[in-house]
């Protein structure tokens, strides 16, 4: 209960002196504008690069994928073709 009372005459002190020191209020977030824009921008700009850092491996990481199903075919294309060559070579045995 004592912390929600502070609460109230915090914020009551808070609104008269806001009321009383207004200029000076404004000069303060006159002044933290621009850092503020700064700040937002450069938050900005990291955001933006670690993005497209993920688009990349993940580009990548697809790559790599169809890279290994590739070779994969390209093992069972080898394999279905040795049989096939074999199966040539019993032909013309058996022809012979």
């Amino acid at each position: 209960m004592s912390l929600l009372i502070g609460g109230v005459i915090s914020a009551i002190l808070g609104l008269i002196s806001l009321i009383f020191c207004w200029s000076d209020f404004m000069t303060i977030v006159k002044g933290s504008f621009p850092i503020f824009l700064l700040l937002g921008g450069a938050l900005a700009v990291y955001v933006g690069i670690d993005e497209l850092q993920e688009k990349i491996r993940e580009e990548r990481q697809r790559q790599e994928e169809k890279l290994v199903k590739a070779q994969e075919e390209i093992e069972l294309v080898k394999a279905q073709a040795e049989r096939y060559k074999e199966e040539l070579d019993k032909l013309k045995e058996t022809k012979q």
